[in-house]
């Protein structure tokens, strides 16, 4: 497999959870400007969205958007998928919002063009978004009882863009649960193999 990524962006939560599942893949960086890959490849012929996370199986299929491929991560990883009649349905459910009032409140600290009045009220949206987590880990330490999940990988990404891109306040608990998780192997790996100190 091959992961298409930029470093800090969206695609570090799949490669949090590719190295939590301990499965083998290369890493390939992408210059998001000039759409081109590390070796000077066109992105767009492997992605024609432009963007990343891509994931380049090994029969040549392409998996694009965090939702689908931390969700293929799971189903071949035992362990980062909550079990039970309906664990499935409710990481989707998670990852569905992380990925839709998380991820896309942070448009305005990635458009050049932005004004500071609008990242004031992206700040604010965040805030009350990132609330809904609060009582989540009132009782236990990730997402989701059993453990660790790929949702667990995409909000740590989040709170990452939170921190160090966009100055949102955390709450207390989610502020915690980002410590704890900044100390586990896979994330730590993932942020140096992207070079992110």
């Amino acid at each position: 497999m091959k992961l298409y990524y930029s470093p800090g962006a969206c695609s570090l939560a799949d490669h949090i959870a590719l190295i939590e599942a301990n499965l083998s893949f290369e890493a390939v960086q992408v210059d998001l400007k000039a759409k081109t890959t590390a070796d000077g490849a066109n992105y767009r012929t492997i992605n024609p969205k432009g963007y990343v996370p891509a994931l380049g199986l090994d029969d040549g299929a392409v998996l694009t958007e965090n939702i689908a491929i931390l969700s293929y991560i799971a189903d071949r990883a035992g362990g980062l998928a909550p079990g039970g009649a309906l664990g499935c349905y409710r990481l989707l459910e998670t990852l569905a919002y992380i990925s839709t009032e998380l991820h896309k409140s942070f448009k305005p600290f990635f458009s050049p063009g932005a004004k500071e009045e609008e990242k004031g009220k992206a700040r604010e949206v965040l805030g009350k978004r990132f609330a809904l987590f609060e009582d989540t880990l009132a009782s236990q330490d990730q997402l989701f009882p059993e453990g660790f999940t790929v949702a667990d990988c995409y909000l740590f990404t989040m709170l990452f863009w939170a921190k160090n891109k966009a100055e949102v306040a955390v709450p207390p608990r989610l502020s915690a649960y980002y410590e704890r998780l900044s100390g586990r192997e896979s994330i730590r790996k993932a942020l140096a193999d992207e070079g992110i100190v």
